[in-house]
């Protein structure tokens, strides 16, 4: 570990990843909270919203598991995070300036672009800086400061479509600037962790990372096929009928339930394993999915996001730290990436399939299908929890 000096009890490097992450997410999450309404008020049908954003998070996918290959190959991250961020901090602008849908998805796309080249240079530039028995801690303040930007931002936003009335191109506008500090953070307080630098001529083989890493990615690919993008979950939020400027409020309350509990679950996840919560989480995903489908009351919803919340907590920062339990450090940038690369391809389909289902089907379908989906993930996550037990028995036999 190369940065010794922490700041209030964290690595350098985590912490101020952690405020990069909080001052983009701010400004992202301003964004995002009122996308839905800004494509509705262009007429973009629910399976156009959906597309878009499986467009954008899919075409990202290759970026970072490019990305985290070359981040290995380089022995470095820190330029590959200013970019990334740096993309995010001069599209975001550019949104004020949109007509239509596919002007929406073309900057959409180049956003992602940038989170793809950013995401698993970051998380491996953070599992690198900690003891592999803190991944979990880390990885928890991380996803809490992910998510204190995602509580900021659509709080700014419903403040100021609330109390001043102005468009969502000047939401847009004013989202720039937290992304200009993100990127200026990362400049001037991360960093390079020195690792090994790969020799050009090392190719990487697929079975250099172990078999059960594959399995994990497998329940994965399941879980996110029935997660549509939460754009849909604003979507039916706003049918409930309620004012328009309220919405990113709702969404806000998703955030803070993730941020309150994101660090003592990351903290237990060291203690019991990841593969019990994420087995937890996705149980409550599937309830949660099926009751958003069940019902279409507000009041029920504000509890929906909050149990919604509880389910990132358990499963975002557990995901990421399993990967750092079960890939070598020298691979780690590449198993971020396969492992962020499962995540953004899945979202293609898992999207529009979620979008067809809502405008064709019924607007509770894709809900459903979600729930079933996270149920069949949490028991292939029994199973492979149990085949671990079984293999760490015969190795201590041997």
């Amino acid at each position: 570990m190369e940065n010794k000096k922490k700041i209030l009890g964290l690595e350098r490097n985590v912490f101020f990843t952690g405020l990069t992450s909080f001052f983009t997410d701010t400004s992202t999450k301003m964004v995002y909270s009122v996308m839905t309404l800004f494509l509705l008020s262009m007429g973009a049908s629910k399976t156009s919203i959906s597309l878009i954003e499986g467009i954008a998070e899919s075409t990202a996918a290759f970026f970072k598991a490019f990305s985290g290959y070359l981040s290995d190959k380089l022995g470095k991250s820190k330029p590959f995070m200013i970019i990334g961020y740096g993309l995010t901090a001069l599209i975001t602008p550019l949104y004020a300036l949109v007509k239509s849908p596919v002007g929406v998805l073309f900057l959409r796309f180049f956003e992602k672009t940038g989170k793809g080249l950013r995401t698993a240079p970051r998380d491996s530039l953070i599992s690198n800086s900690v003891p592999k028995n803190k991944t979990g801690k880390n990885f928890g303040f991380h996803k809490a400061m992910d998510n204190s930007g995602a509580i900021v931002g659509p709080l700014i936003a419903f403040l100021l479509l609330f109390f001043c009335n102005i468009s969502y191109k000047s939401i847009f506008l004013l989202a720039t600037i937290p992304a200009l500090l993100g990127v200026i953070t990362i400049i001037a307080f991360i960093r390079e962790n020195k690792t090994r630098k790969k020799e050009a001529a090392e190719v990487f083989h697929f079975r250099a990372l172990p078999g059960k890493f594959y399995f994990f990615l497998i329940i994965i690919f399941v879980f996110t096929l029935g997660n549509s993008a939460d754009a849909l979950l604003l979507v039916k939020t706003a049918e409930t009928g309620i004012d328009k400027s309220y919405v990113p409020f709702v969404y806000m309350i998703f955030n803070v339930v993730a941020v309150l509990l994101a660090i003592p679950i990351g903290k237990i996840s060291d203690k019991i394993g990841r593969e019990k919560l994420i087995i937890a989480g996705y149980l409550i995903y599937s309830i949660t999915y099926f009751m958003f489908g069940r019902f279409n009351d507000i009041h029920i919803f504000l509890f929906l996001f909050m149990s919604y919340g509880l389910y990132s907590a358990l499963v975002d920062s557990s995901q990421k730290a399993m990967v750092s339990d079960l890939v070598g450090k020298e691979l780690r940038g590449t198993g971020y990436g396969l492992y962020h690369a499962a995540l953004g391809i899945t979202l293609l389909p898992a999207s529009l399939i979620a979008g067809i289902l809502y405008d064709k089907v019924d607007a509770d379908a894709p809900f459903y299908l979600g729930s079933v989906m996270a149920f069949i993930a949490a028991i292939l996550m029994v199973i492979f929890l149990f085949e671990n037990k079984v293999r760490s028995k015969t190795s201590e036999k041997k």
